[in-house]
């Protein structure tokens, strides 16, 4: 095991590194204080939720199953909503697709994105000779740091606000004080003239329905609102598991989503089934009103229908990435996602080992502790120890192979 040897070297020191560093313990501090009490006052006021939880399991289990008539199904009403469908099996065909769409030059503004960061999608729009814009608050922090999420939900949850003031005032030149109400003011201010300006905007999306080939997205800022609305053209980039197969599902989704993500209820849900469209004259439908004249989903499977076919690993899928998990994790809250490569924690150990290999996921596999706190704040209960522990073995069997 000489290479995993060498890989989990230079990851502990990054551990005993980030274990040590003042910001996150500061941070994730303030950060799992406040989502504890946050989340569970919201699962007070609504207590229905943990039924709709188990609700929303049984439509995962359906949804993995038949996951290609959803596919199949989803991309043919997306047509005929007047949008354009795509399936990429890897990140070379998402970036490729995605390319051929914009061509080079543009100016694009993108909202959060787990995928795109799976896809180090902004990388591969900008190696095109694109301008890209990280418009989600923590994402900017961090394009303008040069660092990567360490929460899936709060990327930049590792950096205080005395930090955000120091790379915020070297950005924009001029002071801005470590004042959160006005650190968000000066990228606000910046931001709404590249929203109107922009060529293109670019969204995930949080559950897709494959009834009305309609995406949801849960937000709380504005601005994928404002991505997926301003710009003449928009394009969602989304998992395949992100299916399920009614509206209805959908709804029922999101909603033990945002509620266990810390929300009673989010800023923002936006439902988007194509480009946009009036009928005002002569009930005429005529494309691109007020919003976005092209409308493009990519669906994407690196890795996904390989989980999909293993029933041992399969329930990973079922993830929303609410990020409570995270918050609950021992690791994570001395660490924050130096516990983590693009997916963070245990449960982004098994992604990991699917979207990339089990043997770069290794290093994460053996630092989760199995200790299943993750599972008892999980909605979907998905087994994240026993997983673990079967890759474990995966690892110790490839190499004795």
């Amino acid at each position: 095991m000489s290479d995993f040897n060498k890989d989990f070297g230079e990851y502990k020191k990054d551990l005993d590194k980030a274990s040590k560093d003042e910001n996150i313990n500061r941070a994730l501090g303030r950060a799992v204080k406040s989502y504890r009490e946050n989340t569970d006052a919201a699962l007070a006021k609504y207590p229905h939720t943990l039924a709709l939880a188990e609700e929303v399991r049984g439509i995962k289990d359906y949804s993995m199953e038949n996951n290609k008539q959803l596919l199949d199904q989803a991309m043919k009403v997306i047509e005929s909503n007047h949008g354009k469908a795509f399936y990429a099996e890897d990140r070379e065909a998402a970036i490729r697709i995605a390319n051929e769409i914009i061509g080079t030059g543009k100016v694009i503004v993108k909202g959060k994105s787990m995928l795109g960061e799976e896809l180090k999608l902004r990388e591969g729009l900008e190696e095109a000779g694109n301008e890209v814009w990280e418009t989600d608050l923590g994402e900017f922090i961090l394009q303008l740091k040069k660092d990567r999420p360490m929460h899936i939900l709060s990327p930049a949850i590792h950096v205080p606000r005395e930090q955000v003031a120091e790379i915020f005032s070297k950005f924009f030149n001029k002071e801005v004080p470590p004042d959160i109400a006005e650190e968000v003011a000066v990228v606000r201010e910046f931001l709404r003239e590249k929203y109107f300006t922009a060529d293109v905007g670019i969204s995930g999306a949080n559950v897709v329905a494959a009834d009305t080939g309609q995406i949801v997205i849960i937000e709380n800022e504005g601005n994928v609102r404002l991505c997926t609305g301003a710009p003449p053209v928009h394009i969602a980039i989304v998992g395949i598991e992100k299916l399920v197969p009614t509206f209805l599902d959908a709804m029922k989704t999101a909603e033990v989503t945002w509620r266990y993500a810390n929300y009673g209820a989010p800023g923002y849900v936006n439902i988007i089934s194509g480009p946009s469209k009036t009928g005002d004259i002569e009930k005429v439908t005529t494309y691109g009103a007020h919003g976005p004249k092209e409308f493009y989903v990519i669906f994407v499977d690196n890795g996904r229908s390989k989980m999909m076919a293993d029933k041992n690993y399969r329930q990973a899928l079922h993830c929303l990435r609410c990020g409570g998990c995270m918050y609950e994790c021992p690791v994570f809250q001395v660490t924050a996602g130096h516990f983590g490569r693009t997916y963070l924690s245990g449960i982004g150990s098994v992604w990991e080992s699917f979207v990339d290999s089990v043997d770069a996921a290794a290093p994460m596999l053996y630092t989760c502790l199995r200790c299943g706190r993750c599972v008892e704040r999980c909605p979907m209960k998905i087994e994240v120890p026993t997983m673990v522990g079967k890759l474990r073995s995966e690892v110790v069997s490839d190499d004795t192979e």
